[in-house]
């Protein structure tokens, strides 16, 4: 008799939001919502030849991960209208579902190169293990440890730079 996994959907309630996080780190808005859906629809068919003993954590964070990539390259390849239009935010804005958002921050963290960005968001946002974000990125754990501690170096300089209230020694400063 086989192991029966959990109910699909008690795997979307408890990583959801770590999904998303992951999402919103590495794309807009909009975006984060679509790469969002499209993780849990790849889950879902794969999800019953899960092995039983899988990082369920990182599994999602590893789609999630690539499916931030692939629209991130058609985006790359889409037209651009020629006229800069403001984009809206959604309905359900992170600070209105009682998520802080520090603008700050994200806009530093978009600014990161990709590599660290994406360390940064598996490690911090997705609290993954440094062996499953080297094994998202395709590196070794050392690579990830690096790209990691330098996208953090580089988000406190940032920081303190347009932030100068904040201090990194803060214990109650926004990174660890």
């Amino acid at each position: 008799m086989g192991v029966t996994l959990r109910p699909f959907e008690e795997i979307v309630a408890e990583h959801g939001a770590v999904v998303m996080r992951v999402c919103r780190a590495l794309l807009r808005p909009a975006e984060a919502d679509d790469a969002w859906s499209e993780t849990f629809l790849a889950a879902l068919r794969t999800y019953p030849d899960l092995r039983p003993d899988s990082n369920v954590r990182g599994w999602l964070v590893t789609i999630a991960h690539s499916k931030a990539i692939d629209i991130l390259r058609r985006s790359a390849r889409a037209p651009r209208p020629t006229a800069d239009v403001p984009e809206r935010r959604a309905a359900a804005a992170p600070a209105e579902r009682g998520d802080p958002v520090d603008d700050d921050l994200v806009a530093a963290l978009r600014r990161l190169p990709t590599k660290q960005r994406q360390a940064v968001v598996m490690r911090y946002l997705a609290d993954l293990a440094y062996a499953d974000v080297a094994s998202a990125l395709g590196s070794t754990q050392a690579a990830a440890r690096r790209s990691a501690a330098d996208g953090i170096a580089a988000l406190r300089a940032a920081l303190t730079r347009t932030r100068p209230d904040l201090k990194h020694n803060d214990p109650k400063g926004p990174l660890p």
